[in-house]
């Protein structure tokens, strides 16, 4: 690792919010990392679609430079974005909502925009393509890496990294994280 294992205090308040609320599915440390770099580079306003309980949406936050940038993230269960909630309290850049991620299609254009691989049919390119800025950058996780194309997973074709790879409007590349999991990372033409 080239970065130093310390948290973002931020962070570290997302962990323990998670903890209390029972919930373990979030956002691997190298991932977080991978956004708050690629949150160093934006302005305007990023997204998240799937908040759990704000563990993305805290490095994403670590890595906002200007006053100006703001971030919108979506949680369906109510549980989950009241305990995400509780983190940005006091934070006027970070809104989270206790909605579906479609309640915020029309708060874009976004500058970058953080999926979940786990919702193909909310996370095709067809479907996000609209809702990017020129030169937004989307980041998908949970992939499992793989050598192969068109790429697998579990003895079939991944036609949802297959699409993010191979979508003209949109450069992409599939970046490892960690040996057991990779991230795609499309920049919008």
């Amino acid at each position: 690792m080239s970065a130093p294992p310390e948290l973002p205090e931020i962070v570290t308040r997302a962990f323990a919010v998670s903890r209390r609320a029972g919930y373990v599915s979030f956002c691997r440390n190298e991932t977080g990392r991978l956004l708050a770099a690629l949150a160093a580079t934006r302005a305007g306003t990023m997204a998240e679609f799937g908040t759990g309980c704000g563990v993305g949406t805290a490095w994403l936050r670590s890595g906002v430079r200007g006053a100006d940038t703001r971030i919108l993230t979506a949680e369906l269960d109510p549980r989950l974005a009241e305990a995400a909630a509780e983190i940005f309290e006091s934070d006027d850049q970070v809104e989270v909502l206790a909605a579906d991620w479609a309640t915020l299609l029309d708060r874009g254009p976004f500058s970058l925009l953080f999926l979940d691989s786990g919702k193909p049919s909310a996370s095709s390119p067809g479907r996000v393509a609209e809702l990017m800025e020129d030169g937004g950058i989307v980041v998908l996780d949970d992939f499992t890496p793989c050598e192969s194309w068109p790429p697998l997973f579990e003895g079939r074709v991944d036609t949802l990294r297959e699409q993010w790879l191979s979508d003209d409007r949109f450069a992409a590349v599939e970046v490892l994280v960690a040996p057991d999991t990779s991230a795609v990372i499309a920049t919008r033409r």
